[in-house]
C-alpha cells in the first residue's frame, strides 16, 4: 500500500543564510524522525506554452486599439523566441510513503508442525476488509507524520487521491501522449 503527497517547493536562494539554515536542519529532523521508509520524487517537465500563446493570439484579435494589438503581436512573438531559446521546465515535487504489513508466518517453528490451523496459501493472500481497515489506519498515520514534519519546514503538501494518482502514472508512463494530442488540437 502507497500514499502519494504533492508538496510544494521552497526557493532556498531567495532565503536568508539563518533561514536557509533553520529549513535545512527542520529537513534533517524530519529525515531523522521517520522509522519508515519513504521516497522523494521530483518529476521535470518541458513546459507546454501552447495554451498561453492561444490565448494571447485571441486576447489579440479581441483588441480594437491599433497600438495595443501591436504590443501584444510583439509580446506574443517574444514569448515564442524567448521559448525556442531556452527550455523552460515545469517541476513537481512529491512523496511515495509506503506501508508493506509484517507477515508473520503462522507455518513457522513448532506450529507449522502441526497437521490443524495450517491456511491454504489462497487463504494468506486473501486480505479481510477488517486487515485492510487497519493497514489503511496505519499507512494514514504515517502520511500524516510525514504531513506534519515536512509542513515545519515551509513545504505544503496534499494527498493525492484515486484520479491524480490515475493522472500521476498515465502522465509518467506515457510522457509523449500528452505531447501528441496537444499537436492535433
Amino acid at each position: 500500500m502507497v500514499s502519494v503527497l504533492i508538496c510544494s517547493s521552497i526557493n532556498l536562494s531567495l532565503k536568508s543564510g539563518d533561514e536557509q539554515t533553520s529549513i535545512i536542519m527542520q529537513f534533517q529532523t524530519m529525515l531523522n524522525s521517520l522509522d519508515f521508509p519513504v521516497q522523494f520524487v521530483i518529476q521535470s517537465r518541458e513546459l507546454d506554452i501552447r495554451p498561453y500563446l492561444a490565448s494571447l493570439e485571441e486576447v489579440e484579435s479581441a483588441q480594437t486599439i491599433d497600438l495595443l494589438k501591436l504590443q501584444t503581436r510583439e509580446y506574443i512573438e517574444f514569448i515564442k523566441t524567448f521559448t525556442q531559446n531556452s527550455r523552460i521546465m515545469t517541476k513537481s515535487f512529491f512523496i511515495a510513503i509506503p506501508f508493506t504489513p509484517s507477515m508473520v508466518s503462522q507455518s513457522s517453528g513448532i506450529s507449522g508442525m502441526l497437521p490443524f490451523g495450517k491456511e491454504s496459501a489462497e487463504e494468506k493472500r486473501k486480505l479481510s476488509d477488517e486487515r485492510f481497515a487497519e493497514f489503511k489506519t496505519q499507512l494514514d498515520e504515517r502520511v500524516s507524520i510525514v504531513e506534519g514534519t515536512i509542513a515545519r519546514t515551509g513545504v505544503r503538501s496534499a494527498l493525492l487521491g484515486t484520479e491524480e494518482l490515475i493522472e500521476l502514472f498515465y502522465r509518467t508512463f506515457n510522457p509523449g501522449e500528452l505531447t501528441k494530442s496537444a499537436r492535433t488540437e
